[in-house]
């Protein structure tokens, strides 16, 4: 069988896979979208939950980009969360825990209504290629897709080997066959792959836990929405649960951890250091006594229970006894346990910024495959390689986002330039110009983006556009002055020091103890938007951080000047003498674009990156 006229094929129907498909059609072309099971498209396979440190920045981004995993979220969100509140505005995080059952439905009936995309049921094992670009993909059954460009985003699925103890199951996740193939063909292609480890902690059964002995751990009071288009927003707040391992449960892993095949060296791959498997606590931390547990529902008024936490490849019976030695888990009985999956991924320094291969035209990769880890940062790579792709069909340049721009552009930043030894996870830490990259402020980053690539409809850039209006006059209420008799009772409730002339609203909201809700002036009482939350955060953060935005926007200008400095893509690095033996080997590996990516690559020194950039300045 042979199926034509289809401009993009897209290789799995995960986080990365239905945001990726779902840009590409929204931008007018046909995409085939190929899964093993369509039963599991937009399958939440690990933790019920979006967003978290930097990860709900990315959410927000998305959303503002055109696409759905913000407005999914908010429409099946059992609890909502903003993280980091103790900290400074510039890394609250927001995260929403998720009715998983819901999410997935949304997703799978969103790409079901959408026009353009035709879903296709089959395993792709051969990516076909002619004359250096991209041509199709043959699926197991014989069947050739010919398509214009192809997106792979295959999850753990590339000959994925599931670890439970000595146990080994071959599959992509816990009951759903793993993919062969794929991994060959793209290594005939002359890509390197790499073997990495992610793990998921057992599911309980609620029935068997005595809730008298957690702690409750409840959502913001005041939940705000991932979308600016979700309306009248009430969401259930399901209340969370934590718990305490202790002394016994420590006992037992460590008698136990040789069972574990991490460390009975039955596993290859590398695990996420930022997600660790219970027995990586226990030894890597002997100190600790006890670590926190979450107890999260995997959907409303589900029976089954995600462990946060206890991600483990234990044998189920160590798991078990490990458990039943906390209090209130003592009765404790599982639906499913945790384990262990391996899989094969493509190091993604073989990639462009715009997520398109450096050895074939036409073919992008997206998600777990370069590495990554976490429902929100394939999603985010699906998204710009839905979009890279179809720019790469009518020839216009790539959307390529900077690490000023946003937390998307910093993670591609640094697949493609830094090594991948372990599962990628986003972090604020990771974003030099984190005060930028508010969660708050993302529709005023990214808008103009979405505008010049017609991202989103007339009604949503409106919606936007709207929200910037209400900003920027709120932004200009607060430059107003106040007399000393119309606030000075305000700022003694707040413990501040009197005003003894006129003073500008905006000079008053930088003292710690004012925030924007103090000064009613500044905020237009008749708008719809004046008791949006976000908008009032995003504003008072704009005047507190003010001094610091300009000092990073001063930065960015003098780096702008070496940042986007092309380098030829014939560099011979080995022939360059004055580079160090390091920089020369992995800047032959990395091939980088930019001179500023040269200089973020692993192992390449400042002395390495002025050596580049004179070569460059002589050669122009």
């Amino acid at each position: 069988m042979k199926h034509n006229n289809i401009d993009v094929v897209v290789v799995g129907a995960g986080h990365a896979g239905v945001e990726a498909a779902n840009i590409v059609s929204k931008l007018g072309l046909t995409v085939g979208l190929v899964t093993m099971d369509k039963k599991g498209i937009g399958r939440m396979s690990c933790n019920p939950a979006n967003g978290g440190l930097a990860k709900g920045q990315i959410v927000k981004e998305i959303d503002v980009l055109g696409e759905i995993m913000g407005i999914a979220t908010d429409a099946s969100g059992l609890q909502f969360k903003v993280l980091n509140k103790t900290k400074g505005k510039s890394v609250w995080s927001p995260r929403a825990q998720v009715d998983k059952r819901s999410y997935e439905k949304l997703i799978s009936l969103n790409i079901k209504k959408t026009k353009n995309i035709e879903t296709l049921e089959g395993e792709a094992v051969d990516v076909l290629t002619k004359s250096g670009r991209v041509i199709g993909v043959t699926l197991r059954d014989k069947t050739r897709i010919y398509s214009n460009s192809v997106i792979l985003t295959c999850g753990t699925f590339l000959s994925g080997l599931i670890h439970i103890g000595q146990k080994k199951i071959r599959a992509g996740r816990m009951g759903e066959a793993g993919a062969e193939g794929l991994t060959e063909s793209l290594v005939s292609l002359g890509f390197k792959s790499a073997r990495l480890k992610t793990g998921t902690p057992p599911r309980l059964d609620k029935n068997t836990i005595d809730w008298e002995k957690t702690k409750v751990v409840y959502g913001d009071k005041r939940p705000l929405p991932f979308s600016y288009r979700t309306k009248n927003f009430s969401p259930p707040s399901v209340p969370c649960h934590t718990i305490q391992t202790n002394k016994k449960c420590k006992k037992i892993i460590e008698q136990n951890i040789r069972q574990s095949p991490m460390f009975s060296g039955d596993v290859v791959g590398v695990g996420p250091r930022y997600c660790p498997s219970v027995e990586d606590k226990i030894f890597n931390f002997p100190h600790h006594e006890s670590h926190t547990l979450f107890l999260e529902p995997e959907w409303l008024n589900s029976d089954q229970i995600y462990l946060n936490g206890f991600s483990t490849s234990l044998p189920e019976s160590v798991q078990v006894e490990a458990l039943r030695s906390i209090p209130g888990m003592e009765r404790v009985a599982f639906f499913r346990p945790g384990y262990a999956i391996e899989y094969d991924f493509f190091p993604p320094a073989q990639l462009k910024a715009s997520l398109e291969t450096k050895g074939i035209e036409g073919l992008f990769f997206a998600g777990q495959i370069n590495g990554t880890s976490g429902y929100e940062e394939a999603a985010a790579q699906g998204l710009i390689a839905g979009i890279n792709a179809a720019a790469s069909i009518k020839n216009i340049k790539p959307l390529i986002l900077s690490r000023s721009e946003a937390y998307i552009g910093v993670m591609i930043d640094d697949l493609i330039t830094k090594d991948t030894a372990e599962p990628y996870r986003m972090f604020t830490s990771r974003a030099e110009y984190r005060i930028l990259l508010r969660f708050s402020n993302a529709p005023s980053r990214l808008l103009a983006f979405a505008k010049k690539r017609l991202l989103l409809s007339d009604r949503d850039l409106k919606r936007i556009e709207k929200r910037e209006a209400f900003l920027k006059e709120t932004l200009n209420n607060l430059e107003r002055k106040v007399e000393p008799t119309d606030i000075n009772k305000i700022l003694k409730r707040a413990q501040e020091a009197p005003i003894q002339s006129r003073t500008s609203l905006a000079t008053l909201l930088k003292r710690p103890n004012i925030t924007i809700k103090d000064l009613p002036l500044a905020i237009k009482k008749n708008s719809d938007l004046a008791h949006n939350e976000e908008l009032l955060i995003e504003a008072e953060s704009t005047i507190k951080y003010e001094g610091y935005i300009k000092r990073q926007e001063v930065h960015i200008k003098k780096m702008k000047k070496h940042e986007n400095k092309k380098i030829p893509p014939d560099v011979n690095y080995h022939n360059i003498s004055s580079l160090s033996n390091e920089a020369r080997e992995k800047l032959s590996f990395v091939n980088p674009e930019t001179l500023g990516q040269a200089s973020r690559v692993s192992g390449v020194t400042p002395a390495d990156a002025s050596v580049l950039a004179v070569l460059l300045t002589k050669e122009t």
